[in-house]
């Protein structure tokens, strides 16, 4: 099995910063995609960032300019730098990997059990 762990979430006031990190552990034999998602408070689960093996990022346009993905494949692990932090930014975030666990084996998607971020105004 995979396992994902966040950390680096927080309370920080607007315009602040905030770093995220996610590490992948387990049985893996290889990893595709890594990202972020965030679920704010009655709201559905969002895309917010991803990264692809190949070195290309995809953000939503709400963080456009703010927040910059990062991977350090080495340690399997994925960051979300957050810069210029606003209120409605608030959320519980969610890393996954799109992970192998054997050669023969399928891609699928793991999930991290997330970390919450809240944003004061």
């Amino acid at each position: 099995q995979v396992q994902l762990v966040e950390s680096g979430g927080g309370l920080v006031q607007a315009g602040g910063s905030l770093r995220l990190s996610c590490a992948a552990s387990g049985s893996i034999f290889g990893i595709s995609g890594m990202g972020w998602y965030r679920q704010g408070l009655g709201k559905q689960r969002e895309l917010v960032a991803t990264s692809s093996s190949g070195g290309n990022v995809n953000y939503a346009d709400s963080v456009k300019g703010r927040f910059t993905i990062s991977r350090d494949n080495a340690k399997n692990t994925v960051y979300l730098q957050m810069n210029s932090l606003k209120p409605e930014d608030t959320a519980v975030y969610y890393c996954y990997c799109n992970c192998k666990t054997e050669w023969a084996g399928t891609w699928r998607n793991y999930w991290g059990k997330g970390t919450l971020v809240t944003v004061s105004s």
